[in-house]
């Protein structure tokens, strides 16, 4: 593995001193909420990533512009040497947060992964550094992945049978799935935490219509280590009930090349007004 990573050092020093190609992506977006009974309020975004390619080498950089100073939000580093794929995270992105549900304690992100994968008929195999074995590949319109971790296998499926698309995905033991059709031009979508939603109009100009379920409180989770390998990862926080709300979302493209949306959610009565444009 020490020889793999040399060789991507050296890869990555080359690839500065001639880049093949830069592309340069960005987004920007302005909103206005009313906010129901409460104050209304306006936010912006605006973000841009660059990625650059010199032969079997992508260094991709992101980051958040749009406050007083411009922050990094990701910078990988990739590259394949025949079956093998060498890839560094240089970043470390916070992962807590004080969301409902969210992550309790902060992980390290960072790190080198190197895996290997090796076709064997319709399937592929892969191996990285941190031990974890997947099997993935498509048969019959199926397509499956399986990875096994230590205590904590993942399974996800994907298919699209007689106009359904499916996905199934079990992590540890929880499942969670979805189902989606098309009827009449309408777009529906079912979720296994009982939301749905339907999609209306052409490209460009849609309406889509969400309703989420009664939200169950559930008690935090307390981690029992800081490296994520104790019986509760890195720890949840508690989850507060809520009632169930309906969104309306209503979005059309400009000849311009921007687009606007406004977005009714009854659970505060509010209206949210948004501008956005990508590049």
């Amino acid at each position: 593995m020490k020889k793999l990573i040399a060789l991507f050092a050296t890869t990555a020093v080359a690839s500065t001193s001639a880049m093949g190609a830069i592309a340069l992506t960005g987004a920007a977006s302005v909103s206005y909420d009313d906010n129901g009974a409460t104050a209304s309020s306006t936010s912006y975004d605006a973000d841009i990533t660059l990625v650059g390619t010199a032969g079997g080498t992508t260094f991709t950089y992101s980051m958040d512009v749009d406050g007083a100073t411009a922050s990094t939000t990701a910078a990988t580093m990739a590259t394949t040497i025949g079956p093998v794929t060498v890839s560094a995270d240089m970043f470390d992105e916070v992962s807590s947060t004080t969301a409902t549900g969210g992550q309790e304690v902060e992980s390290v992100d960072t790190g080198v992964t190197v895996s290997l994968a090796a076709p064997i008929g319709d399937a592929n195999i892969g191996l990285d550094n941190s031990g974890n074995v997947s099997v993935s590949g498509s048969w019959s319109g199926v397509a499956i992945s399986h990875t096994i971790k230590d205590g904590s296998d993942t399974t996800t499926g994907a298919a699209s049978i007689a106009g359904m698309d499916m996905t199934l995905t079990n992590d540890a033991g929880a499942t969670e799935w979805s189902i989606g059709t098309t009827v009449s031009g309408v777009a529906v979508t079912l979720n296994s935490d009982k939301a749905v939603s339907a999609a209306f109009g052409l490209a460009g100009n849609t309406m889509t219509v969400s309703h989420t379920a009664d939200r169950a409180s559930a008690a935090a989770k307390v981690a029992t280590s800081t490296n994520g390998d104790g019986a509760n990862g890195y720890g949840t926080k508690s989850v507060a009930s809520k009632n169930s709300f309906t969104t309306v979302a209503i979005s059309r493209a400009l000849t311009s090349g921007a687009t606007l949306a406004a977005t009714y959610d009854s659970s505060n009565e509010s209206l949210t007004l948004k501008a956005s444009v990508a590049f």
